[in-house]
């Protein structure tokens, strides 16, 4: 979440606080309702495809897709309460219990789509790599297990946003909603190093060795005897889905964590920067609507999946369709960002 404290702390940086207010309470706002709306119908949409799929049972993909769609759509349940504080100028109306809720969910939102994207490709690698081996291991019985543990280690991960989120005073009498470590000039430095490599460094270098070994297995088996190629093609579609979705990961959050980084070394942001740090921002807020787009665009039969969920009683009425919309598992991703845990200029 955007730092309330970011709108206030800025007019004492650069003497243009007209334009600034103009594009903090109106751009940004206008870009966030966007990317919320689209999200919310985009990956409700996805949860509904893969629960009414005609498929007796689920996937470990399929897990994998609903339960990262269920981490943005909680992210972008709580957007209305950033884009309200946003058009407040970061007056904060909604008391001390919901700043925890919303800010926790925020927070977790990241953590766990990250850690989800992490077990996701190793799944791939596994699938890929050790296809015959892992076969006993890759049931949905145990996908939904690891998904159970990985909430959880979400939820102690954020320890720090139980801990410290509060209300926070501002210019004119008003109340915000942020993180206030204890000690600013020190805890940010250990709190940003903590967010960066546990949220963004540590499993992003997993899901690249993942995805290298993945993608050197598919070079050494592109020939592939005939009889075996149905398998294999399956199952480059679905790696396919998850590396573009880990790509996108990749596009939406580098930005945010490099100027979060970049920032600890300034004793002052400038306007460009903050101008920079906001697109950023929005950049990463875009990746929770943008993989069900991915799923569509790449997946092969997940657009059939869509029509087969909108629209069931025209699917039974012809069973020719029934028999072309045959489930196919897909992977996914979601990032969600911990924006309003390190504000800008908060030395």
């Amino acid at each position: 979440m955007l730092p309330c404290l970011c709108v206030s702390s800025i007019f004492s940086w650069v003497g243009d606080a007209l334009h600034l207010l103009s594009y903090s309470a109106f751009i940004m706002p206008t870009l966030f309702g966007i990317i919320c709306l689209l999200g919310i119908v985009g990956n409700s949409l996805v949860i509904c495809t893969v629960f009414k799929k005609p498929s007796p049972s689920s996937s470990v993909p399929d897990i994998f897709i609903v339960n990262l769609s269920m981490v943005d759509l909680l992210f972008l349940l709580g957007m209305p309460f950033l884009i309200h504080q946003l058009l407040g100028n970061g007056a904060w109306h909604f008391g001390e219990t919901m700043c925890t809720i919303i800010t926790a969910l925020d927070a977790n939102s990241q953590f766990t789509s990250t850690y989800i994207l992490t077990a996701m490709s190793l799944d791939r690698y596994l699938a890929t790599v050790y296809p015959f081996a892992s076969a006993r291991f890759r049931k949905p019985p145990i996908a939904i297990s690891v998904i159970v543990i990985l909430w959880a280690l979400s939820f102690l991960s954020i320890t720090p946003v139980w801990m410290y989120t509060q209300l926070i005073p501002l210019p004119g009498g008003l109340l915000g909603c942020g993180i206030r470590l204890p000690d600013p000039q020190r805890d940010i430095y250990w709190y940003t190093l903590y967010q960066f490599f546990l949220a963004f460094a540590i499993p992003f270098a997993l899901i690249t060795a993942a995805y290298r070994r993945i993608l050197l297995k598919m070079a050494k088996s592109s020939q592939a005897l005939t009889g075996q190629r149905c398998t294999s093609l399956r199952t480059k579609r679905v790696t396919r889905v998850a590396i573009a979705i880990c790509l996108t990961f990749f596009v939406c959050w580098a930005p945010f964590h490099v100027l979060q980084l970049v920032q600890l070394a300034m004793q002052q942001p400038t306007l460009p920067f903050y101008y920079a740090y906001n697109v950023a921002i929005s950049l990463g807020y875009a990746n929770s609507c943008l993989n069900p787009f991915i799923y569509i665009l790449l997946g092969q039969r997940f657009p059939r999946r869509i029509v087969v969920s909108v629209r069931p009683m025209d699917v039974r009425a012809d069973p020719s369709q029934n028999r072309v919309k045959s489930p196919r598992r897909e992977a996914s991703e979601s990032g969600q960002p911990l924006l309003h845990l390190v504000p800008v200029g908060a030395k």
